[in-house]
């Protein structure tokens, strides 16, 4: 009897630790992630029937929507100050937040323009009168790591007043791309995608703070496929189509 009884209990034990197959996770991720994202949800709901549902968007409006309780199993933000403004709040479990990639940003311009130097004349002339397109550069992580680049290389005060400020990265891309404005400043996963575009220079890594993806489980939702959608996203399936798309994914643990 009893050797049955123990058997009984650790199948039970087995599958309240194992993520049930029909699952629904619902991920906040940063907007410059969505072909990245969308690729990696597929591939692990072929292979563990667990839906993922996500909802795109600039990292701090996801943040503060996490922050007010938004039903979301997981948040991927793009830099650590996002992050850690969840942490502060008790929104996200400290422990579970990780490393799932790092980006480049560059400057781009419509399909087809010269590359240019990053020097005030240069940038000056390309933009014609026109305005810069970038994320916006208080709010948005990928506009705070171009005032960064721009103040580094001493091209802050030449274009602070010529910027078209964006709710988010992709918004600015679209923005160049149309043709509304004549740069922008976007991550090189960005540019890569969108075939009106074309990167005319790369920001100096040293220009900037190091682009980090970071993603966590959010407080209150303690659901077993959720922590599995987090270790599959440092996994080696999902490095790999964060590499085909550019994201570098060298320093993922």
């Amino acid at each position: 009897m009893f050797p049955r009884l123990f058997l009984v209990i650790g199948f039970l034990l087995a599958t309240l630790t194992q993520p049930l197959a029909g699952s629904s996770l619902t991920v906040f991720a940063a907007a410059s992630m969505r072909e990245a994202m969308e690729r990696i949800g597929q591939v692990y709901e072929v292979e563990t029937g667990n839906s993922v549902i996500f909802s795109f968007a600039g990292t701090g409006i996801l943040a503060r929507q996490v922050e007010a309780g938004a039903p979301a199993d997981l948040f991927i933000s793009a830099d650590d100050a996002w992050m850690n403004y969840v942490i502060e709040r008790d929104a996200v479990v400290p422990g579970t937040v990780r490393l799932i990639a790092s980006n480049e940003l560059v400057l781009i311009g419509a399909k087809g323009m010269e590359r240019l130097d990053l020097s005030e004349t240069r940038i000056t002339g390309a933009l014609d009168g026109g305005r810069m397109a970038i994320a916006d550069t208080e709010t948005v992580p990928a506009g705070r790591y171009g005032k960064a680049a721009l103040e580094s290389l001493g091209l802050w005060k030449t274009v602070s007043a010529r910027l078209a400020p964006m709710e988010n990265v992709r918004i600015a891309l679209a923005s160049v791309a149309r043709g509304d404005t004549p740069l922008g400043l976007v991550y090189r996963t960005d540019a890569a995608i969108e075939p009106e575009v074309a990167v005319v220079a790369e920001l100096p890594a040293e220009s900037y703070p190091e682009i980090r993806y970071l993603a966590a489980l959010t407080e209150g939702r303690p659901d077993p496929a959720a922590e599995a959608f987090l270790d599959f996203l440092s996994g080696q399936e999902a490095r790999e189509i964060l590499q085909s798309l550019g994201f570098v994914t060298d320093k993922v643990e």
